[in-house]
């Protein structure tokens, strides 16, 4: 049996005024083919594949040449129709090259957004089919905050999408990829699938599944999954900062020859995420910049600290919203992780920077109206080193970034990079050399990720979600939004009359 290995992913921000191009995903190791690619994530998606699908007689795996993550992360607009074309026509035409193949296995986002191109990864199915044949399945891993819909599944057989965040199971999800799929090729499991999307619109920050009702739909899919044999369950929580026409919440199921039970579940899990709508968008408290900061100064006041501030509107990673009321309310012993400031990594790459140069730079703001404005920092260089990392993706361009390290006011340190980082845990500020146990506060840029470490051990004393209160976009206010290809006015909660089924 002959495998084909596949990765195309973005979650794209289409509100943000730049383009994702072609040269975002061209850097070292980017294409990647081969072992090359097979080995790019050993702990999500592709990993958890690769490791079940090599535990079985007779299968090989074959790495189609394919580009890796964005340099710029998430945090970046539209990708180009020439970006998107020419890496599909690689990959494409790679595939053929080393055909033919039983089965494929395609590693993808869901919440890509390519400038006319509507549904790109039903377009990356489609194309794939065409070359594979009607005989091979076709097997997809996908984020929960992917914006899909029934069309993947028109042209693919399978799909398995993490259900947690943080995302805690992108590895368990590529190993259920693995398995099934192979049954699929050996006869031994025939995918019937089906298909629901209630009308409900949520921003991500919202989405957090370690408390109700997030968690109670997870549950729900996990009970259905444990209950009936050959049934998987996928819960899309939806993207709602891709202006594109299936956004949105979704339920794919996934039974072993079974279509009345596949629309049953189905049915169960829509209808039930349609009964705790309210919950649903209303359960989540989320503060604006000035009184975060101040109760922030309130809970260090009373030794309730670490203290957490997770600006979750922040998109391209250079707003200064937060490091403004850092600043202005004389917080101390605060890391800020991180700004992104491209133009000042480069203006420092040049100057050949080093620990204990003094700093007097204005950094941040500038990309875009949510950024706000440039904030002055006086201060000495801490430290210069590569991007921190995120171990369960495996190595990828970041590690090659330039990031610097400011000290600056009472014992605070501000880190500068040249793109956003979600930063999940404290420890992984180890890595450039900053010690997590010598601050009280830490500012950082997530909606849910940095629950990993800094809440689900009980690290964090206070947690406080923050955004500001104009211009937005990532915030949770989402009829703030210029939408221009999804009906917002189709969605709980931003339409009067939004019914559901």
């Amino acid at each position: 049996m002959r495998i084909a290995v596949m990765h195309f992913a973005h979650e794209t921000v289409t509100f943000l005024p730049y383009d994702t191009t072609l040269d975002d995903f061209i850097y070292e190791g980017s294409p990647a083919r081969g072992e090359a690619l097979l080995n790019s994530s050993p702990r999500s998606y592709i990993g958890g594949f690769v490791k079940v699908a090599r535990e079985h007689a007779n299968v090989e795996l074959v790495g189609v040449e394919s580009p890796l993550g964005s340099k710029k992360g998430s945090g970046s607009g539209w990708i180009t129709k020439e970006a998107f074309d020419t890496l599909l026509d690689k990959m494409i035409a790679d595939l053929k090259a080393q055909g033919p193949f039983d089965g494929a296995y395609l590693s993808l986002h869901g919440a890509m957004g390519v400038r006319d191109v509507a549904k790109p990864e039903s377009i990356i199915a489609a194309r794939v089919r065409e070359v594979v044949g009607p005989k091979a399945y076709i097997v997809g891993t996908f984020d929960p905050h992917g914006n899909e819909d029934a069309e993947f599944l028109r042209h693919a057989d399978l799909a398995f999408t993490i259900k947690y965040y943080p995302h805690y199971d992108g590895f368990l999800q590529g190993e259920r990829a693995a398995r099934t799929l192979i049954r699929a090729c050996r006869g031994d499991y025939k995918p019937t699938t089906a298909t629901r999307k209630p009308p409900i619109l949520t921003a991500s920050v919202l989405q957090w599944t370690g408390a109700s009702p997030w968690m109670d739909l997870v549950q729900r899919a996990l009970v259905w999954e444990a209950r009936e044999p050959d049934v998987y369950v996928n819960f899309y929580y939806g993207f709602a900062f891709a202006d594109v026409v299936d956004a949105g919440m979704c339920f794919q199921v996934m039974t072993n020859g079974k279509p009345e039970l596949a629309n049953h579940i189905a049915d169960d899990m829509a209808n039930t995420a349609w009964r705790l709508r309210e919950q649903l968008v209303n359960g989540t408290k989320v503060y604006y910049m000035k009184e975060a900061v101040k109760l922030g100064k309130e809970a260090l006041a009373s030794g309730k600290y670490p203290i957490v501030f997770a600006d979750h509107s922040d998109r391209s990673g250079a707003a200064t919203w937060l490091l403004e009321q850092i600043i202005a309310q004389k917080m101390s012993n605060t890391l800020i992780g991180t700004i992104a400031d491209a133009d000042v990594i480069e203006t420092l790459r040049k100057k050949g920077v080093k620990v204990g140069d003094k700093f007097d730079m204005e950094i941040g703001g500038k990309l875009d109206p949510s950024a706000g404005k440039p904030v002055r920092i006086t201060g000495t260089v801490y430290t210069v080193s590569g991007a921190a990392g995120r171990p369960e993706y495996g190595t990828k361009a970041g590690g090659s970034q330039l990031w610097v390290s400011v000290k600056f006011g009472d014992g605070n340190v501000v880190i500068i990079s040249p793109y956003l980082h979600q930063n999940t845990e404290p420890e992984t500020w180890l890595s450039i050399g900053i010690n997590p146990a010598d601050f009280k506060a830490f500012a950082i840029k997530s909606r849910v990720h940095f629950r990993r470490g800094y809440y689900d051990n009980g690290y964090a004393k206070t947690i406080l979600l923050c955004e500001p209160e104009t211009p937005f976009v990532g915030t949770v206010h989402l009829e703030a939004l210029n939408y221009k290809h999804l009906p917002r006015d189709k969605f709980y909660p931003y339409g009067k009359n939004v019914s559901y089924p």
